[in-house]
């Protein structure tokens, strides 16, 4: 059975690398492997072969259809159209203008202070969104012309966009720890309060990240306008309405007061009436917002549902068991076996998107972790950063593209350059988890009802 997994595995790689779509990826190889892994099992307790071929067909396609009614159904997942219109709408309606505006104000005129205004920026429209790619487009699309019209150098410049937008994956309300929520079946109120400090941390590491280069560095990044005090307060009022959505939709559900479903349907028409007030819902932005959530949402189902095919395939092959016995004999402890997991992550990101890791390792280091008895929600937190670490390693490095799209004539390689300050600032972030894990815990566990 083992080596049935192995070889599931190969062809599921295999695949991916031949670029065909993740989803549909995870479920070929978990229907043709649910089908050949049972067909096995029958032979060996005496089934003929053709009546074990046949319970085989009938078992998997029993699954598929199973596991896909499973998915589509789940309740919980109705906070991914919302959180996406949420920030489909804030995009439209010039709140990420607002708020790099106001991180420009209060930052701008400081050594490097674009870059760091930038960093804030994306951490702001993070808990608007909940995506690292969004982040990464929309404040690139605002902060990339500014700071080239002040001569940042351009791996400060494209560094801090590329790096910033991974805030998205990991600060509240991240698409990534909804998908592993539904995988581990962990609350997904608590992994977004799990995610919040350690964004923070990121955040102000990131911009520490940004201090030492232009202290090395003078040049990379030049002092811009310093903003009178009528003009910085003026731009927090702009952004008002931001901090108001913000607070309404992590407060609820710090609180109790809303459960995360209702939390992404109250952000989302909070932001929907600030789009109304603002007069941006034109015609042609409605039919743009509408095709976005439209489009997000059934590409994460269809991974989901891709998952849901493929994990079970993955458990009848006692793969992961099977590994779970040999890390777990290995004289490394549990530190040693969780940098194990992270590194293979960190490797898994130079050649996957960060969505293909999530889903298709849930199925190995979850049981890992449980044999370990690790935290899963601190666990989840960690594999989030790990995640990020990828968005931005090369060659594959998603947010780098998406950079690159952006500011054409900058070189790869000078992107890539610039993201290595921001690479070590998450390794350090990892490390202070593993040091302090109640960096991620503190607020789940003082969540209301737990």
């Amino acid at each position: 059975m083992t080596l049935i997994g192995v070889i599931g595995l190969l062809v599921l790689f295999t695949l991916l690398a031949l670029r065909m779509p993740v989803a549909l990826s995870m479920l070929a190889v978990g229907f043709a492997g649910t089908v050949i892994a049972n067909a096995n099992k029958f032979i060996l307790i005496g089934m003929s072969s053709e009546q074990a071929w046949t319970r085989g067909w009938k078992t998997a396609y029993s699954n598929i259809a199973g596991e896909t009614f499973e998915a589509a159904s789940n309740f919980n997942l109705l906070v991914i159209p919302m959180f996406v219109l949420m920030g489909s709408l804030a995009g439209v309606s010039g709140m990420s203008n607002d708020l790099f505006a106001t991180a420009y104000r209060w930052m701008g005129h400081l050594r490097g202070g674009l870059a760091s205004a930038t960093i804030a920026a994306c951490a702001g429209f993070a808990a608007l969104s909940g995506s690292s790619l969004a982040s990464a487009v929309t404040m690139g699309r605002v902060a990339l012309p500014e700071m080239k019209r002040y001569q940042y150098d351009d791996s400060l410049s494209t560094g801090s966009v590329a790096a910033g937008g991974t805030l998205g994956f990991l600060i509240p309300p991240s698409g990534g720890m909804i998908i592993y929520a539904v995988l581990t079946e962990q609350s997904i109120g608590r992994l977004f309060m799990a995610g919040i400090i350690p964004g923070i941390i990121l955040t102000l590491l990131f911009i520490g990240a940004i201090l030492i280069t232009v202290s090395r560095n003078p040049a990379a990044g030049p002092r811009g306008d310093r903003s009178t005090r009528s003009e910085r307060m003026a731009s927090l009022y702009r952004a008002l309405p931001i901090f108001l959505v913000v607070g309404a939709t992590i407060g609820g559900m710090y609180t109790g007061f809303f459960t995360p479903v209702e939390a992404s349907s109250v952000g989302a028409f909070l932001t929907f009436c600030v789009a109304l007030a603002r007069r941006s819902l034109s015609l042609r932005a409605i039919r743009t917002v509408v095709l976005q959530t439209m489009n997000a949402t059934a590409t994460v189902f269809l991974i989901i549902i891709g998952a849901f095919v493929f994990i079970p395939f993955m458990s009848l092959t006692e793969l992961p068991g099977n590994l779970v016995e040999i890390l777990t004999s290995l004289p490394i402890g549990n530190v040693g076996i969780l940098l194990v997991i992270v590194a293979a992550y960190m490797f898994l990101g130079m050649f996957l998107e960060s969505m293909a890791m999530l889903v298709l390792t849930i199925p190995v280091v979850i049981p890992i972790a449980i044999g370990l008895e690790w935290d899963l929600v601190w666990f989840g937190i960690i594999v989030v950063i790990a995640l990020e670490m990828g968005m931005i390693s090369p060659p594959v490095g998603i947010n780098v593209f998406v950079v690159k799209s952006i500011a054409p004539d900058v070189p790869m390689g000078r992107i890539f350059a610039g993201i290595w300050p921001f690479w070590f600032a998450m390794a350090a972030m990892i490390g202070l988890l593993i040091l302090f894990p109640q960096i991620a815990l503190y607020l789940p566990q003082k969540l209301v009802g737990n």
